[in-house]
């Protein structure tokens, strides 16, 4: 089996949620908007993010700043507020040691995911990022998994593994691309697609899988 990995990010390897969460309210005290805003962009940003959405904000508030200054601080704030567990950086570099190689394929707008890939260190133990964003096409299409073995000189007919946290997006879009599969329990997993080669409960326990993985 080829030594070829694709990790998804949010969910994955980093923890979007909590970081979103600092990232709004630093936005709304850098600008001192009240409850309301804030609320808003908790409840319209909860699943994604992009610049059309400061767009929306802007207009529904009748904010001053311009939706690209907007977008911007929230970009400049999610990248601060990231962070990647130290435990998963050493098994990335651990992966990379054992000749492994590592891709990235995550939905988003390609200027926010990569400053979180850059900001937490997670950028330098890769050999190639794909970004929904970058293509403008999501996962689960098979469009995005090719991408992220091209960008590391790889193609999908040599196999490899997917990892990641979707049920649909990761595990049955990487199935679908011709990927074995690692599934990190948390959400309900839908009765219409298969079960994942895998499930794992930490993103570490999938990267020890292929450290031992002898196929």
């Amino acid at each position: 089996m080829s030594r070829f990995a694709i990790f998804d990010l949010d969910g994955t390897l980093v923890d979007r949620q909590e970081a979103y969460s600092e990232a709004v309210a630093a936005l709304c005290r850098s600008y001192g908007f009240g409850a309301a805003v804030e609320q808003w962009m908790l409840t319209e940003l909860a699943d994604r993010a992009s610049a059309t959405d400061f767009g929306r904000l802007r207009e529904t508030f009748a904010l001053d700043a311009t939706a690209e200054q907007l977008w911007q601080a929230y970009v400049d704030r999610m990248a601060a507020a990231v962070t990647c567990r130290p435990q998963v950086l050493e098994g990335l570099a651990q992966l990379r040691a054992a000749d492994w190689t590592i891709a990235i394929a995550t939905n988003g707008a390609s200027d926010i995911q990569r400053a979180k890939l850059a900001a937490t260190g997670i950028s330098e133990l890769v050999d190639g990022i794909a970004v929904s964003g970058d293509i403008e096409i999501r996962k689960p299409d098979q469009k995005v998994f090719e991408l992220a073995a091209a960008r590391c000189g790889r193609d999908l007919s040599d196999g490899g593994w997917m990892i990641g946290d979707n049920p649909t997006g990761d595990i049955e879009g990487g199935r679908q691309a011709g990927l074995r599969t690692i599934w990190l329990r948390g959400r309900p997993w839908p009765d219409t697609i298969p079960a994942p080669h895998r499930a794992v409960d930490d993103v570490t326990d999938a990267i020890a899988l292929l450290l031992n993985d002898s196929e």
